[in-house]
């Protein structure tokens, strides 16, 4: 007998304790409650992590329940016998309900979702770690609360540089500019900003 199976020895000679399968069930019963309590009293990171988990489990659990009911709904319409149909079975659809319905709010849904899209822009967003350039300052060069702008920034007429000392974003004279000539692909156009809002 290998090792560490002493457990399942003494249940082979002796069984289990007569109200086994109560306590597990009560157990099992209690179980919700105990995750429910702990994901409760949770704080921080280790909660949005935990019930990002749970959230999980659920929506597979859903998708399982779906599936299930989705297999016990009638698809397909039974053929009819040979010879006439009787009057009580006149009106009854000839289509699956349970499959009409099903597909009808699917349809509705993509129609709500449809009216409430946001075109996506084609631009993609640039990165804090790709805009900007650290600037280690003071004695030790521990300091690296500044930033350089590595991008075209667009600056009023009026603007004016901070004192160096407390510039958090420092924008290069070679990368500052005013006016932009912007060409339109579609209009084959080019149009001309000028920024007054600085």
């Amino acid at each position: 007998m290998p090792q560490n199976e002493h457990i399942e020895l003494h249940r082979k000679r002796h069984g289990r304790r007569l109200d086994h399968e109560e306590r597990t069930r009560k157990r099992l019963a209690r179980a919700a409650h105990e995750r429910s309590a702990v994901a409760k009293k949770m704080r921080k990171g280790k909660a949005k992590l935990y019930n990002k988990k749970r959230y999980s489990e659920k929506v597979q659990m859903r998708k399982l329940i779906k599936q299930h009911e989705e297999k016990e709904q009638k698809s397909t319409v039974d053929e009819p016998t040979e010879g006439a149909i009787p009057t009580y079975l006149l009106d009854r659809q000839k289509q699956a309900v349970g499959k009409a319905i099903s597909s009808a709010v699917k349809q509705k849904r993509k129609e709500k979702a449809a009216k409430y899209q946001v075109p996506l822009p084609k631009v993609k967003a640039v990165s804090d770690a790709e805009a900007f350039k650290v600037v280690s300052t003071g004695k030790s060069r521990r300091k690296g609360w500044k930033r350089m702008v590595t991008k075209v920034t667009y600056v009023g007429e009026t603007f004016t540089r901070k004192p160096a000392k407390f510039e958090r974003f420092i924008r290069p004279m070679g990368l500052r500019f005013r006016k932009a000539h912007v060409t339109h692909p579609e209009l084959r156009t080019t149009f001309l900003f000028v920024n007054n809002w600085c």
